[in-house]
């Protein structure tokens, strides 16, 4: 199977070498991959250009964007700037973040996976950060959610879904749009990335009601928007958030900010989050 890879970066350099060196020693390389340099101030592009004179699959395109690092647009504007460059003759496309290292098998094992199912839209791994010099999971969502660091996408699939949504919520709104769709999305325990960088590390305060506005953006609604807020607050070990999350969410209510899905699949998703809810309660 063929497979692009597309790697949003601002301010990479630290880390920008180690995900690609893992890129490049993958059991099954990729046919191309982009990454696209937003904006960066230090060497995150000479690094790329290094990697791209060895080997010629990568590439690097440039884009020039507010600094502000809010969560969701400026990644997927990104991203969007590298899928401009590719052309469709992928069988499934990755959108990958700038500090990670691939296990070695973890294409070759995305590859078995799509493989073995032809309703299989969507396949990750988990993601692992280093604690006290051991690699632990980043336990921040439930293990059938792929992570946004790390997302493959069957070319069906990714059209289906009209592609990735330049906001935030937009690695929650994939996965439930290939629910809506009947695609199936897998996640494989084996696959251990390294996360290199705690996930928000670069964000600003004014993206502090975001996630409660994602969570309105999405059509959750009201009650399972104060279930969700509790649970992602306490997994990130900091209960105030809560009430951030609950702000965003009138906020963008008030407001009344279109949604990122139709009323139709908004329906769906507020099923489906309440059958989940159900069946861990029962």
């Amino acid at each position: 199977m063929n497979y692009y890879i597309v790697i949003p970066a601002h301010n990479e350099a630290q880390f920008i070498g180690l995900t690609l060196q893992s890129i490049i020693e993958q059991t099954i390389l990729p046919n191309k991959v982009v990454v696209v340099d937003d904006n960066s101030t230090d060497t995150t592009a000479e690094i790329v250009l290094a990697f791209a004179k060895e080997y010629p699959f990568i590439s690097l395109v440039n884009k020039t964007s507010d600094a502000i690092h809010l969560p969701g647009s400026k990644v997927i504007q990104a991203f969007e700037k590298g899928l401009e460059t590719l052309d469709n003759h992928y069988d499934f496309i990755v959108k990958a973040d700038a500090d990670l290292i691939f296990p070695s098998n973890y294409f070759e094992t995305i590859i078995q996976h799509f493989r073995s199912d032809d309703t299989i839209g969507m396949v990750g791994g988990f993601a692992y950060i280093e604690k006290n010099g051991d690699w632990i999971l980043e336990n921040l969502t439930d293990k059938d959610h792929i992570r946004g660091a790390f997302k493959a996408y069957r070319k069906a699939t990714f059209e289906q879904i009209g592609g990735l949504k330049p906001a935030m919520g937009w690695d929650t709104v994939d996965e439930l749009l290939c629910k809506f769709y009947n695609w199936k999305v897998v996640t494989d325990e084996s696959l251990h990335v390294k996360h290199l960088k705690p996930t928000g590390a670069n964000y600003n305060k004014a993206s502090r009601y975001k996630q409660g506005e994602a969570f309105y953006s999405l059509g959750y609604g009201f009650f399972i928007t104060t279930i969700a807020s509790v649970k992602l607050a306490l997994r990130k070990g900091k209960p105030l958030l809560f009430i951030d999350y609950i702000k965003g969410f009138w906020q963008a209510k008030s407001a009344k900010k279109p949604l990122l899905v139709t009323e139709e699949q908004a329906k769906f998703i507020r099923a489906y989050r309440l059958q989940k809810m159900k069946a861990k309660l029962f």
